[in-house]
């Protein structure tokens, strides 16, 4: 009864009928829609405070980034007022040391002058030097030194030789000098020294320019430092050239034939450049010329050393033109060389004739070898045909071996000489000529063999082993006598070619080459002219 009683009491709605789905749906709906528009709104909230914190922490790293320059630039300026911090301090007591040693004499002489006038008859006889003259002095002492401090070095040479032409301290011995004007004399020395010094640093220098350099080698000329400012010159010269010689080494390989003729325009140009430069600033003081004309010769040395170095292998054809190449650069530039008193042709001669000789022979061991090795595998010769015309005039199907090796003397020879420039037939005409008969004398020797002899046995097989071709038959033996013939008659032909090319107007050594030549001719082809004929 109790229960009733208190539900009776409980206030619960009174629905007349049960609540549809669709209101309950509506209702819950609306909740869940609300709820997610909040949470969308608190998420774009959190979107734009990420976003924010994102641009503070980009515009607070490029600050760090700006502020860590800026301290990096500040060390260096912290460095650098270090360093001049450091050098005033050391300005500063060179010039203590120069006002305690200033006082030290000032108190000396003030402590003679005191006893001169403790004894008037001493004090008449010891003149001490006036303050004035003192106080001159040093101030002259310290303007040196601010100048030097400064590297007013022009300026400095210039107070320098006023005072040691106006002072004469300066120009007295020490012995007979008073004390102050040895300690002032001293003091001038040593500044002198430190100003040349600085003279000397700025010619070593490695990008000092020719203006720069010029300055500094007067200024040790007015110090009386002649040798050394030559010397100098000398060297900064010879360091230039040293490194334009290893900037262009590393192409030499791209340039095997004419590789020299650049070496010789470095060489000889900056030796011409350097005659002038000595001459304009020393004048023509033997002393100087002498030293300029050995430093020539071992910077010609060196020129030499650098060809060989640097040439293709000696037996090639490119070694051959090179070094010709090589002969008539550096020949052209002695003869330029000359009209500034230099003569280095001669020493060029001595130290390029063995190398030349060496390329010469190695070349004509290679022709050699070319020309007489009868069973090689044919190859294609682009010989001119005013050579190959009348080769070809003998061809026949069984003699394509006499043909091919005719082709193959006239390309041979007909290449070497080529190669060479008139300055080298000029002097190593002789040299060529010997080394092309010997050459004809092998090659006729092989034809000779190829005859067959009154003396041959059927038992010498050796001898018909050794002989890759034999002339059989009349046509074979016909066809061999008219290449030999041949050869002979074009041989001169190329050679006379290339002398009248390289001839120059009033060339006489060249005329006595083709003198030679004739005498050669008559002389050492005779007996094959015999045997021709």
């Amino acid at each position: 009864m109790e229960s009733s009683e208190e539900e009776d009491d409980l206030d619960y709605p009174i629905n007349d009928g049960i609540t549809p789905q669709s209101k309950i749906d509506s209702i819950y709906q609306s909740n869940t829609e609300k709820g997610i528009r909040k949470l969308c709104c608190e998420l774009l909230v959190l979107k734009d405070a990420v976003e924010n914190l994102r641009g503070n922490m980009r515009t607070k790293y490029l600050a760090f980034l700006r502020i860590s320059d800026e301290v990096v630039e500040m060390e260096h300026e912290l460095i650098e007022l270090q360093k001049h911090i450091s050098a005033q301090g050391i300005l500063v007591q060179d010039l203590m040391s120069g006002v305690c040693r200033e006082l030290e004499e000032w108190n000396k002489a003030n402590g003679d002058i005191h006893e001169a006038q403790q004894d008037p008859q001493i004090g008449e006889l010891q003149d001490p030097f006036p303050n004035n003259i003192v106080d001159a002095k040093t101030i002259f002492l310290e303007k040196i030194d601010v100048l030097l401090a400064e590297h007013k070095v022009e300026e400095a040479i210039e107070a320098l030789d006023a005072e040691e032409r106006n002072s004469p301290d300066l120009k007295s011995s020490g012995d007979t000098s008073p004390t102050e004007a040895s300690s002032y004399r001293s003091a001038f020395l040593k500044r002198k020294a430190m100003l040349e010094d600085q003279l000397v640093e700025i010619t070593e220098q490695p990008l000092v320019g020719t203006l720069e350099l010029k300055k500094a080698l007067s200024g040790l000329i007015k110090l009386g430092k002649g040798p050394l400012a030559h010397q100098l010159l000398l060297k900064s010269y010879g360091s230039r050239l040293q490194k334009s010689i290893e900037a262009f080494l590393p192409a030499c390989s791209s340039c095997p034939k004419t590789y020299s003729a650049t070496l010789s325009k470095l060489v000889f140009s900056l030796i011409s450049l350097t005659t002038k430069e000595s001459g304009s600033i020393f004048g023509d003081d033997p002393a100087y010329t002498n030293r300029i004309v050995q430093w020539a010769e071992w910077e010609i040395e060196s020129f030499v050393r650098l060809v060989k170095e640097n040439a293709p292998p000696s037996e090639s054809i490119s070694a051959l033109r090179a070094a010709s190449i090589c002969i008539q650069a550096s020949l052209s530039h002695c003869s330029l060389l000359e009209s500034q008193g230099l003569k280095l042709s001669k020493l060029l001669m001595v130290l390029l004739r063995p190398y030349i000789e060496e390329v010469l022979e190695l070349n004509f061991r290679r022709a050699r070898r070319v020309i007489l090795d009868l069973d090689a595998i044919d190859e294609s010769f682009p010989l001119s045909p005013r050579f190959a015309s009348p080769l070809s005039a003998f061809a026949t199907s069984s003699d394509t071996m006499l043909i091919d090796s005719g082709i193959r003397f006239m390309y041979n020879v007909n290449e070497i000489v080529e190669q060479l420039t008139p300055l080298t037939i000029l002097h190593f005409g002789g040299s060529i000529l010997t080394r092309i008969s010997q050459l004809f004398a092998k090659y006729v020797g092989v034809l000779i063999k190829a005859l067959p002899g009154p003396s041959e046995d059927d038992n010498l097989t050796e001898l018909k082993e050794d002989i890759p071709f034999r002339a059989e038959t009349d046509a074979q033996q016909l066809a061999l006598l008219g290449i030999a013939f041949t050869v002979a008659e074009l041989l001169p032909m190329a050679i006379w070619r290339t002398q009248n090319e390289s001839k120059e107007p009033g060339s006489g050594p060249t005329e006595n080459i083709v003198h030679t030549a004739s005498a050669m001719e008559s002389k050492e082809w005779a007996p094959y002219s015999a045997f021709i004929g």
